[in-house]
């Protein structure tokens, strides 16, 4: 058995509004806010870096010692090494084992889903997933998405905390260009194509762990998505017949934070009965958790 032991989060300080991308982008404001849901966003400061904010954020998760640490990231800044031993380093973690998950938006998911099964061999884990997407987008399409952030989640063995029930994780490369981002260009989305794979390939992840724990989706009563865009969260809550309201959203203050923006979600959502996780995002990885 594994459970939820603690959360954190941080975000940068520079706050960029719809009204100052319209104006970059020649756009309308009140267009970008039903578009996306999105009101305002975080930028990294020039001196921040994946590494450094995903210390920040991981900093109050340390209630307990670490036997490892699962850093998740799909924009960080060189090919080798990752951030996940900077980020132990910087924690005073030297010689616990920190393993690197190259994911865009899935990351927090799989990071969980990976730390719940391994905790039980090396005690607690901690899950870091850090983002800097402002410097990977350019464009309208993706620069009205995205912002900087940082999310963590301490996983432990025993049952003291909310107990991880299961987990179900995919992957499909037939649609890797789709969502991609090379080092010497900007991020490539094909919206089209991701809304709809994500608008299917959501709600089966979620009813396939619902229903092999004999729950229905009526019986959650949260549900914490990876913070793409409101209108996926929006399709994701018809698909399973749920209200909207049971499904938590921060989008609007921070935008699409990719594989932190699970963590960030829920260190300010605060659960406390039956959530499902879920999460989306470019490989394609998907898949959903059962918490409760």
């Amino acid at each position: 058995m594994a459970c939820l032991r603690a959360f954190s989060h941080y975000v940068p300080e520079r706050v960029v509004d719809n009204a100052e991308l319209a104006a970059k982008l020649d756009l309308d404001p009140a267009w970008i806010l039903q578009a996306t849901g999105i009101e305002q966003r975080r930028y990294a400061a020039p001196d921040e870096t994946v590494a450094s904010m995903g210390v920040r954020a991981a900093r109050e998760c340390l209630t307990d010692d670490v036997g490892l640490i699962i850093a998740a990231s799909g924009s960080a800044e060189r090919r080798f090494p990752g951030p996940a031993a900077e980020i132990a380093k910087e924690l005073g973690l030297s010689g616990v084992p920190a393993i690197d998950l190259p994911m865009a938006s899935a990351g927090g998911l799989f990071g969980i889903a990976l730390a719940a099964q391994l905790a039980p061999a090396y005690g607690n884990v901690l899950v870091v997933a850090s983002e800097i997407m402002s410097r990977a987008v350019s464009g309208r399409d993706t620069e009205i998405l995205f912002g900087d952030g940082a999310g963590a989640c301490l996983v432990g063995a025993g049952s003291e905390g909310l107990q991880v029930i299961d987990s179900a994780l995919h992957s499909d490369g037939e649609f890797v260009d789709a969502l991609s981002l090379a080092f010497d260009s900007p991020l490539h989305m094909d919206g089209r194509t991701v809304i709809l794979q994500a608008s299917r390939k959501l709600p089966s992840a979620i009813s396939e762990v619902l229903e092999r724990n004999h729950r229905q989706a009526g019986d959650v009563q949260t549900f914490v998505l990876h913070q793409a865009n409101l209108n996926l969260i929006t399709r994701v809550a018809k698909s399973l017949q749920v209200p909207e309201g049971r499904f938590f959203c921060n989008l609007q203050r921070y935008g699409n934070t990719s594989s932190a923006s699970l963590l960030i979600a829920l260190s300010e959502c605060r659960i406390t009965g039956q959530t499902v996780l879920a999460a989306f995002g470019a490989g394609l990885h998907w898949g959903a958790v059962l918490v409760g």
